[in-house]
């Protein structure tokens, strides 16, 4: 079931799917709420209410409040203002892909208490602002305004490894053709990577809920370094790590096989007993 949250003025888009523990979904930067599990419906058919929004300026849903922007303190905002609409006072699960990964990790440290459990897929952030990839987030903002998606794919198609280049294309241009907003995209582009959505990852040793943690190798995906992944597996304290095999496509653009984790995780006795 689809749905649409206004607030102050401005639509977030999302969709609920199933019945039963609530798994809310957030995406990456430049994509769509279809890009956690790639359209997979496994948790549903395994008996979970599924819950997805495209963050603002994302997709289907409005950009920012000008004066507000684009912020890891607004992305918080919005998740809190989903989970109070559609998943109510109960504990669930969240669940986030790189930017959605930081996003999930700064609302659990904010909001520990309704945390059943954490899942993060490709975290890139490790404490600090990078000033080197802000270089490669400005080239992208910019070639989305001068030429749209072509001209974010042009700048985008830059060091891919040849195994998975058409790969990574193919599927990065179409997530892009699904956004209404280009221009508030390119801002969102250019402003969340000089966000900071906790201040270390010490801060994490103090979340004491079940979390997994998904890497990917770097050869596929050097954006989301297995590196970053592990020191966010070995900062949490109740963390298992998982990944694809080395030469394996990621698991995280494998929709059915990444649900199929999730759920597993949510199984496990220590997130099952507190989604009741």
């Amino acid at each position: 079931m689809q749905f649409t949250l206004s607030l102050d003025g401005r639509a977030l888009a999302g969709e609920t799917v199933g019945d039963g523990p609530p798994i809310v979904l957030l995406h990456g930067i430049t994509a769509t709420r279809r890009y956690v599990v790639h359209g997979s419906r496994t948790l549903p058919r395994r008996g979970y209410g599924q819950v997805s929004y495209d963050a603002r300026a994302h997709g289907r849903s409005d950009p920012a409040a000008e004066q507000e922007g684009y912020t890891y303190a607004g992305l918080v905002a919005d998740l809190e203002a989903v989970v109070d609409a559609q998943v109510g006072p109960h504990p669930f699960v969240v669940c986030g892909h790189s930017m959605g990964a930081h996003t999930a990790v700064a609302y659990a440290l904010a909001h520990p208490q309704v945390v059943a459990g954490l899942v993060v897929i490709g975290p890139a952030y490790v404490g600090f602002i990078d000033e080197e990839a802000l270089v490669g987030w400005d080239r992208l903002a910019a070639g989305l305004e001068r030429n749209g998606v072509e001209g974010f794919m042009e700048a985008f198609d830059r060091g891919l490894d040849p195994r998975w280049r058409e790969t990574v294309l193919r599927f990065t241009r179409e997530r892009m053709r699904e956004h209404r907003h280009p221009t508030a995209l390119a801002r969102a582009v250019r402003e969340v990577p000089r966000s900071a959505p906790f201040e270390d990852l010490s801060e994490l040793e103090s979340l004491d809920v079940p979390a997994l943690v998904v890497a990917s190798r770097d050869e596929a995906d050097p954006s989301h370094p297995y590196a970053v992944a592990s020191a966010y597996a070995e900062s949490l304290p109740e963390a298992t790590l998982i990944s694809e095999e080395q030469g394996e496509s990621p698991l995280a653009w494998q929709g059915g096989r990444l649900s199929r984790a999730i759920a597993s995780f949510c199984a496990e006795e220590a997130v099952a007993s507190c989604l009741g």
